[in-house]
């Protein structure tokens, strides 16, 4: 006995769902527990499986079409079995009209339906119900005669469905192709072959946009001196190559103004950057690493301190030289920073006075920065930054207290130095610089 196929209620409002494609065909056999459909509702997608044995027939709902709930969208036979002419949308009851009775007729005799037939039905979407069996029931012949005779389904080309949708979706004219079906019928096959056969389609590239027709004012330049050339060059190379870290310390300046306000009394002129200069080249003396530089590869320890100062003119930058500052005085260390201050800005400094240096001060305190990182000077292993002396809330004792701070930052070479030897330099001169007499001993 037949076993319908309905579209099953996946949720207590659904209305209807919408058929995504058959994994049976008709005529093949099925098991209980096979996947016979997939269903798609507003919420969920799922596999529609068998509920019996046998062979599937009178399929009746095609891939994409939306089927009410409860609609017999096919059924599954017993091998052999003959089935009733499937009514699509179910039997309708003979009307009644007014009060008059229905006139008794005779059984409504449905043809029997060969499994070949409903195959080749369901294949040309044929409605069953319109074929005329030539003997007993509804052979393959029968099916055929009927889309032989009607030139195509519904007025149609002759197609299979699949071949109709594979047409769809690329774009071609099934009546521009010779079918290998059943009276010229064309097939899945008919149509892959058509696609095959045709050239690629043209690659469109899009044109770049045409440059203006206006001709664009040349930007105008700013002369570069030879000095400004060779420092971009220099510190280039420098950002380049060399492995830059660096090292930042705030420190306490109030007792390095003391020492200046003193000093003062005694040497006119002196400035914070001659304290910084001294301190620094004593330091250098216990880190002679620091002090070195990197040449052809190695590392190469300085033999003399030699403190380069960064000062900035019209023209670039320049980094004249204090030689040998850790023998110097403080009175003659800064009338060496004042002359070669006044020789640079004047543009008057000779190769004497620019080379050999070992170590690098730069100091844009006195134009109100409180920090920054310089680049290397090579083949120096390191330059120092200085920032401005200004008024902070810092602990001190545990209570908060205003205390004259200045933020150093030490930039190294990782070629030459690690974190470790730089932090014992950078630690060292922070002490002498809180506690300035220190360097007397």
């Amino acid at each position: 006995m037949a076993v319908d196929v309905i579209m099953p209620a996946l949720g207590a409002a659904m209305k209807s769902g919408k058929l995504i494609r058959w994994y049976k065909r008709a005529g093949e056999t099925v098991a209980p527990g096979d996947a016979l459909m997939e269903v798609e509702t507003d919420k969920v997608t799922l596999d529609i499986e068998a509920t019996a044995a046998g062979v599937l027939a009178s399929v009746t709902a095609r891939a994409g079409d939306d089927v009410p709930v409860g609609s017999v969208v096919a059924q599954i036979i017993a091998p052999g079995e003959l089935v009733p002419t499937p009514v699509v949308g179910g039997t309708a009851p003979t009307p009644v009209v007014g009060d008059a009775a229905p006139t008794p007729q005779a059984p409504l005799r449905r043809p029997l339906i060969s499994p070949v037939a409903t195959k080749v039905a369901a294949e040309f979407g044929v409605d069953l119900a319109a074929v005329q069996p030539t003997g007993g029931r509804i052979l393959k012949e029968d099916v055929l005669a009927y889309v032989e005779g009607r030139g195509g389904v519904n007025g149609r080309v002759k197609a299979s469905p699949k071949a109709r949708r594979l047409a769809s979706e690329r774009g071609l004219d099934l009546r521009q192709m010779a079918g290998s079906g059943p009276f010229g019928a064309v097939l899945a096959a008919d149509v892959l072959r058509a696609a095959d056969s045709l050239p690629p389609p043209p690659v469109l590239t899009q044109r770049a946009p045409e440059p203006p027709t206006r001709p664009t004012p040349a930007a105008p330049e700013l002369p570069m001196s030879g000095t400004w050339q060779m420092m971009a060059r220099r510190t280039t190379e420098s950002w380049q190559q060399a492995p830059h870290f660096f090292l930042t310390r705030d420190v306490d300046a109030g007792n390095l103004q003391a020492w200046r306000r003193q000093a003062r009394q005694r040497i006119d002129g002196l400035t914070v950057s001659d304290l910084l200069v001294l301190l620094i080249a004593r330091t250098l003396r216990d880190h002679p690493r620091v002090n070195a530089a990197w040449v052809n590869e190695r590392i190469v320890l300085n033999e003399q301190i030699n403190i380069g100062l960064a000062v900035a003119v019209e023209d670039g930058l320049l980094v004249p030289v204090i030689y040998q500052a850790d023998r110097l005085g403080l009175r003659e260390l800064m009338a060496r920073r004042a002359a070669v201050a006044e020789m640079a800005a004047k543009g008057r400094l000779t190769l004497a006075d620019v080379r050999d240096a070992t170590f690098t001060v730069s100091n844009l305190g006195m134009f109100g920065v409180d920090s920054f990182q310089a680049i290397l000077n090579p083949p120096q292993a390191a330059i120092l930054a200085v920032g401005r002396i200004a008024d902070r809330i810092v602990p001190v004792d545990g209570l908060p207290a205003v205390r004259p701070m200045m933020t150093l930052t030490l930039s190294c070479d990782h070629r030459v130095l690690d974190g470790a030897r730089a932090a014992r330099f950078l630690e060292q001169l922070v002490r002498l610089i809180e506690d300035p007499l220190a360097s007397l001993d």
